[in-house]
């Protein structure tokens, strides 16, 4: 069984199941794009931030601070605090309730989420409607990459798993169309951007109706029976049983495991809970949600008109997703680590670039020439590009893939917790940090990047053709650093049994 690869048909209802459960990431994108356009969208700032705006309007004022107020910051990093949280109800939903309620738990706190941040006629009502935003952020992305990674076969798992960050680049480009679009809506403009989050939120709502439950946690709960009949499903064949004893195998031995995250403290759950923990660190420190949370901002900063740098987002909005699909076709074929490191190689050159560009022409007051600007907005989009069928969508597809199923929602857990930690202090911290550091701030997270790559070369192991209940034998035993760590549980084990 070393390298059997089960078998399986593409039916429509199993596409059906992977586009439905994505929108999960569509929403999540979305309001990554969307919070850095409502921010710089005047009439939303004369509401709820009159100081933001009366500091705008200077001309004189230091280009790097102009945006800098801490409950600014905290209308787009608040969301990720309650993800945050979130994530580890989401995570005891998934194994007590199953993946499929728990997508529909998201989507229902999403749509309260964008009824509050539309109707909101004041910043405690917005920031409320940001924190419902943020548990269906934490619910979604709990649930959806580890329920894509369990219906998907295991020769196509990546462009499967790699979908969420498809469609949260689609959210992100969807967000910066309807904030060009809005931003003329004089003076409600900001509300219909926020309200729009709707849409996503209804589909993955009537959408996790129809899709299936996981093989995996239905054995978890004692299903049995409709675990066999769901693999079927999802596989499009009648010939499952070899899948479905190693499914069954893997949730046996999960049962024994009565604490999952007393279990993720242990030294044999070390590996899988380092990297999962460290890409999620590492995703958010490549800089890339500094510039998607706050593009508006950042190309109104380096001169560009407002209107302009809406426009500019939404350039390097279709450069995300169509890079994605880039990942999507490589991914199973090239494998994970061949991405990261060559995309570590690519962002280290922009962000390196763009620092010396903004370092060298860029001072406190005025703007960068015409020319100058393009030359940015290009290294921007070379810069989006690499992250998109790298360390993007990588970030949510390994932690997915690696924990064994007795720790595989309490690990993804930590791995979406991360994130979301990350996730705010990056958008908490970032304009200030712009403000402090100016131009050096892409030198700061160009040196993340090589510390990045170093990581990736020693201690991340590919997982490209392996089966997903199959990882702990046939990556982690056999990993040169991590193997050392799991002879440990085996020993434990046999003295357990004994």
């Amino acid at each position: 069984m070393e390298n059997e690869i089960y078998q399986s048909k593409t039916t429509f209802y199993v596409l059906a199941c992977w586009i439905l459960a994505a929108f999960g990431g569509l929403m999540f994108g979305y309001d990554i794009g969307i919070s850095g356009g409502v921010s710089g969208m005047d009439d939303f700032l004369i509401k709820f931030f009159p100081k933001v705006y009366e500091r705008k309007l200077h001309a004189v004022e230091n280009n790097y601070c102009k945006y800098d107020d801490q409950m600014l910051q905290l209308f787009t990093s608040s969301l990720y605090l309650a993800a945050l949280v979130a994530s580890f109800f989401a995570s005891k939903a998934c194994t007590v309730l199953g993946r499929k309620p728990t997508i529909l738990m998201a989507s229902a706190f999403f749509l309260a989420g964008a009824g509050f941040s539309a109707g909101a006629q004041n910043k405690i009502m917005l920031i409320v409607g940001r924190i419902l935003f943020g548990i269906g952020v934490g619910f979604g992305n709990e649930t959806v990459p580890v329920f894509l990674s369990e219906v998907a076969p295991v020769q196509h798992r990546g462009a499967v798993n790699i979908m969420f960050q498809l469609f949260v680049t689609i959210g992100i480009l969807i967000a910066g169309l309807v904030n060009y679009g809005t931003s003329t809506m004089h003076p409600n403009g900001w509300r219909a951007s926020l309200g729009i989050a709707a849409v996503p939120g209804l589909v993955l709502f009537f959408g996790s109706m129809i899709l299936t439950e996981t093989p995996s946690s239905l054995i978890e709960r004692g299903k049995d029976t409709e675990a066999r009949a769901a693999l079927k499903r999802i596989r499009g064949v009648d010939e499952v049983d070899n899948e479905y004893e190693e499914i069954k195998s893997a949730c046996e031995a999960a049962k024994t495991v009565t604490q999952p995250f007393k279990k993720l403290m242990k030294r044999s759950s070390r590996p899988p809970l380092i990297i999962g923990i460290m890409l999620q660190i590492f995703q958010q420190f490549t800089g890339i949600n500094a510039i998607m949370f706050y593009a508006p901002v950042l190309f109104q900063t380096l001169g560009f008109k407002t209107d302009a740098s809406l426009l500019s987002t939404i350039v390097f909005g279709i450069v995300n997703v169509a890079s994605t699909f880039v990942s999507i076709y490589a991914v199973d074929k090239i494998g994970r680590r061949k991405l990261l490191l060559q995309a570590c190689v690519q962002m280290f050159i922009c962000q390196t670039a763009i620092g010396a560009i903004l370092l060298v022409h860029l001072k406190a007051t005025g703007s960068l020439s015409p020319a100058l600007a393009v030359v940015v907005v290009v290294l921007v989009c070379l810069y989006v590009m690499c992250f998109a069928w790298s360390w993007g969508p990588m970030g949510w597809l390994i932690p997915s893939e690696i924990f064994p199923v007795e720790t595989r929602t309490a690990g993804f857990a930590f791995a979406v917790s991360t994130n979301m930690f990350m996730t705010f202090l990056i958008a908490q911290a970032f304009l200030s940090m712009l403000c402090h550091m100016r131009a050096s701030i892409f030198f700061f997270f160009s040196a993340w990047i090589l510390a990045m790559g170093i990581f990736v070369v020693f201690l991340l192991p590919e997982t490209k053709g392996v089966p997903i209940d199959a990882i702990t034998e046939r990556v982690w035993k056999v990993h040169p650093v991590w193997k050392k760590f799991m002879d440990e549980h085996g020993d434990s084990k046999s003295r357990e049994m004994a």
